[in-house]
């Protein structure tokens, strides 16, 4: 069978399949939420004032969330801002981690509103401009909370990290590396 997917409504972005006998709404609509109904205080936090300025309230009184069933952190869409956030992260991540990461995705939240390429593949990741910024103000925000550098080390380090590249991020962000013993699932309790 040779299958052939029709447009037949492109502005509704319904695709229809004569051969399947099915119409596909492909432009479905995210379900998304205020952030401030889900994350409370921040407007208060300084690490998120030097990130929005004058604009931090009303920043994150626009801001959105989607809560996703898919594994993983959070992130921020690159079509329109918004931020993405792991429902079984969130249920079960280390709330260290999770906050940091929150500061983290909310500089990418204003370098999107700025017109800044989140996703450079110019770059490698951890040598992204972007990323360092945003590191950066997580890793202020660590030290101010009193981790120490081996702890800022266990929060940088992910899957899609290797050695060597933590090696350089935390050289990057002044981080003395310490290696550590990696426990599975490094960011979910």
């Amino acid at each position: 069978m040779n299958i052939r997917l029709t447009y037949k409504n492109q502005r509704r972005g319904i695709v229809i399949d004569p051969h399947l006998n099915v119409a596909i709404t492909r432009n479905a609509e995210i379900t998304v939420h205020r952030f401030v109904d889900y994350f409370k205080g921040f407007e208060e936090v300084q690490a998120v004032k030097r990130i929005f300025g004058e604009k931090t309230e009303e920043t994150l009184k626009n801001l959105k969330v989607e809560f996703a069933g898919r594994r993983g952190y959070m992130g921020v869409s690159d079509l329109d801002g918004h931020l993405i956030v792991s429902a079984d992260y969130l249920k079960n991540g280390d709330m260290i981690d999770i906050y940091l990461d929150i500061i983290h995705e909310l500089v990418h939240v204003r370098q999107f509103l700025e017109g800044k390429e989140l996703f450079d593949d110019k770059y490698d990741y951890v040598e992204r401009p972007t990323e360092i910024e945003a590191f950066q103000y997580a890793v202020e925000e660590a030290r101010r909370l009193g981790l120490g550098d081996e702890r800022i080390c266990q929060y940088l380090k992910t899957e899609w990290i290797t050695e060597e590249d933590l090696k350089k991020l935390a050289k990057t962000l002044n981080v003395k590396y310490v290696q550590f013993k990696e426990k599975k699932g490094r960011r979910i309790n």
